[in-house]
């Protein structure tokens, strides 16, 4: 299924007559196209150039790369744009430079080569210590950037299939050296869009930006088999002013996951995740959350406003993910307005999650969980209302939860809310929360609004004032 068009994307065929070198008047067909985006480039040129086939048999890494190459020397002349016509396009690993698009034609895909020696191998991630599937290195994504500003990745819905399920064989064999690629990772960069593609069977996490700041992720629809592992949909990992809305995912893993870097590597690296938005996602993913913060949280996270979110035959609403060892703080978290059908919890809060990168994690380092509002839920057919469980001696406090109407399923489970090791207030719950949600009068009107609701932030976050302007160009 792919989604709806969250921005202007109109494509005109034409026709213009041309003289031949035979002095005959030969037609020309090309097309004007048009889409939204926070920069329009003064140049543009087609992979086709570049000796790029689009056969789906041919290999066009080379092709790819040598096109963003020679389009880098228009960065500081009003940027360039790479456009991949109706086609498909076998390619490996290529890198990204700055000011620059990269542009996919709706019916053009790019297929991930399934070739290991298509991806370059990297260094572990400095916040992480060691690759998420193994303790060495990872293999480049498909996409990649480093060191970037003013990058857009775009289309009117074209396709990137990661043929992911080359990698799911060998990692459940146990036959990779290192962790997979990802479809899209932008690190250490400024200023992001990734917007109207449809992103299929990626081997591992779909879009990574991490280190990095301004953000857009819109209009996205990521697709793969429910029990394929690990193919988080979109994953905003140490990063700043981030934006994700209108998206569309369907996962074997988190459809969203904020992360901010694993036990010791990620409390030295420091650098949290903070300033997010999250709106108007759809997900379904029955073996994990709808959006979750953690468990790789370890630089911190911060300030996250999560709104108009709808989720079905999925494990878990907005679920926290923390453990002893873990560190920093997953704080001021704000939901709003959840729609959740068929579900095994609503809340859950876990203190416990054992995955850890190494033996050397420091045990005195604790998570401090605080300041986490939901409001304005509705679930139905529900096995269980909530699981939150704290960790003894560090509890989660501030958690606030209000207007949420739980319809539980025929056959739900005998404990309807389980809570350990945790504090907050509670109004218009239905089922009755447990007693340990049940806070004080005066909590009450510390944490809670003047209509009785939770709290949710009412300023303008700096990623919501850029505003997208509609480009428009001719391709022969």
């Amino acid at each position: 299924m792919k989604n709806i068009l969250a921005c202007i994307v109109t494509i005109i065929t034409l026709s213009n007559f041309v003289t031949s070198s035979q002095g005959r008047k030969v037609s020309q067909s090309y097309e004007t196209f048009e889409y939204t985006a926070t920069t329009c480039r003064s140049h543009s040129a087609s992979i086709t150039e570049f000796g790029g086939v689009g056969d789906g048999k041919t290999l066009n890494t080379k092709a790819f790369q040598s096109a963003v190459d020679h389009l880098s020397q228009y960065s500081s002349d009003g940027g360039a744009q790479l456009f991949v016509p109706a086609g498909k396009w076998l390619t490996g690993s290529f890198n990204l430079t700055s000011h620059f698009t990269l542009f996919l034609h709706k019916d053009a895909t790019l297929l991930a080569a399934q070739d290991l020696n298509e991806y370059p191998i990297l260094k572990a991630l400095p916040s992480y210590g060691r690759g998420r599937d193994t303790a060495g290195g990872r293999f480049a994504s498909l996409i990649f950037g480093t060191n970037l500003s003013d990058v857009i990745i775009t289309g009117n819905n074209g396709t990137i299939d990661g043929q992911g399920s080359f990698w799911w064989q060998k990692f459940h064999g146990g036959k990779l050296k290192y962790t997979r690629p990802y479809l899209i990772e932008i690190m250490f960069s400024d200023t992001i869009q990734i917007s109207n593609l449809t992103f299929l069977d990626s081997p591992s996490w779909n879009i990574h930006p991490v280190y990095s700041s301004n953000i857009i992720v819109k209009g996205v629809t990521i697709i793969a088999p429910v029990k394929s592992p690990n193919t988080d949909g979109i994953n905003p990992d140490s990063c700043t002013n981030t934006r994700i809305e209108d998206c569309y995912i369907i996962s074997g893993d988190d459809c969203i996951a904020v992360k901010s870097g694993w036990d010791e590597y990620g409390i030295s690296f420091g650098m949290p995740t903070k300033h997010l938005v999250i709106r108007r996602l759809t997900c379904i993913s029955p073996y994990s959350a709808a959006i979750a913060l953690g468990s790789e949280m370890s630089g911190g996270i911060e300030d996250v406003r999560a709104e108009d979110i709808t989720a079905y035959q999925t494990e878990s609403g907005v679920r926290i993910k923390t453990a002893v060892g873990r560190g920093a703080f997953v704080k001021n978290i704000y939901v709003k307005g959840m729609s959740l059908h068929t579900m095994k919890w609503v809340f859950w809060m876990t203190g416990n999650y054992k995955a850890h990168a190494d033996s050397h994690y420091d045990p005195h380092a604790l998570p401090e969980i605080t300041g986490i509002n939901y409001r304005d839920i509705v679930a139905e057919n529900v096995s269980m209302a909530g699981r939150l469980e704290g960790i003894s001696g560090d509890p989660f406090t501030g958690i606030c939860i209000s207007n949420a109407t739980i319809s539980m399923a025929a056959k739900h489970k005998k404990v309807i809310w389980m809570c350990s090791d945790v504090e907050g207030v509670t109004s218009g719950v239905d089922p009755k929360p447990c007693d340990l949600l049940d806070g004080q009068e005066s909590e009450k009107k510390k944490r809670m609004t003047s209509d009785g609701g939770c709290d949710f932030p009412t300023d303008v976050l700096e990623i919501d004032n850029v505003e997208l302007k509609t480009c428009s160009y001719q391709m022969s």
